[in-house]
């Protein structure tokens, strides 16, 4: 796997990877080299048959403040087209493609056929929640702050926030949360569901957390585990039969494996699978 970035780190210890933000000095601001670089993360993860799980989380105070608006404001208002003399449709145009692509930019996280745990610590704003809404799995530490911040600079949150998020948290919260554009707590965001646990500490803890985690599911065979997250997948906008129908059509294709008779062996030799994902 080579995959090299100024702002994205892929580290790799056994069966799991990290996925670190790393633009600390600016707090982790999304800004173009993030878009650009995150799908090609995602296929450097995805073509590695040794990853089975990936932490994303971040260096520095924060996990992310969010849009860089310094370097990217004019270009979703629709002023930076290329010059004066193109036409509004033009540079309506171009916004509407550059927004396509940081969209595709946050689901090809979404996208990875392995789970993903989002580590959260200090702020995770705007399209923080973005990103952490296309995890599987969310950990927050106990100093973290999250905010669907868009509407308090005049934007409709369009990276994925009002897609995902209301399959995560209940109607009501996403409302309030998108509406107000306001600040809530780590507590706030577990009592609602928006993580599944608060860790006492900050990144180091979070991260130490996420990937005891990561490493407890990679024990597990990584077909069966990437076989239920695209069964989980399949179940949206399907019927309860349809979705019973793709996962039998899915055990039919990958029930017979190896992993399964290593698990078969190992229960009547009365010791730990070592499941080899085959």
């Amino acid at each position: 796997m080579s995959f090299s970035s100024e702002v994205l780190e892929i580290e790799i210890d056994g069966h799991v990877a990290t996925l670190w933000l790393d633009r600390p000095e600016a707090r982790n601001a999304l800004g173009r080299a993030v878009f650009e670089d995150l799908p090609r993360a995602a296929e450097a993860l995805a073509s590695n048959s040794d990853i089975r799980v990936v932490v994303l989380a971040a260096r520095g105070p924060h996990f992310t403040v969010g849009l860089d608006l310094k370097e990217m404001g004019a270009s979703l208002a629709g002023g930076d087209a290329g010059g004066e003399r193109k036409s509004p449709a033009t540079r309506n145009a171009t916004s509407y493609k550059m927004i396509r692509r940081m969209q595709d930019a946050v689901t090809s996280l979404a996208a990875l056929p392995m789970p993903v745990i989002a580590a959260v610590h200090g702020y995770c704003i705007g399209g923080g929640v973005d990103l952490i809404c296309a995890a599987d799995i969310r950990l927050a530490s106990s100093d973290a702050v999250f905010s669907v911040r868009e509407a308090k600079v005049a934007i409709v949150a369009d990276l994925g926030t009002l897609q995902r998020l209301p399959k995560i948290v209940s109607a009501g919260h996403v409302a309030e949360l998108a509406y107000t554009g306001k600040d809530i707590s780590a507590a706030r965001a577990a009592q609602i569901n928006l993580v599944n646990e608060v860790v006492d500490g900050s990144v180091d803890e979070v991260v130490a957390a996420a990937r005891e985690l990561a490493r407890e599911i990679a024990a597990n065979s990584p077909l069966a585990v990437q076989g239920t997250k695209a069964v989980l997948a399949a179940n949206d906008g399907a019927t309860v039969d349809q979705g019973l129908d793709f996962v039998a059509r899915w055990n039919v294709a990958y029930l017979q494996s190896n992993d399964l008779t290593e698990a078969m062996v190992a229960f009547l030799e009365r010791r730990t699978p070592n499941f080899l994902g085959d």
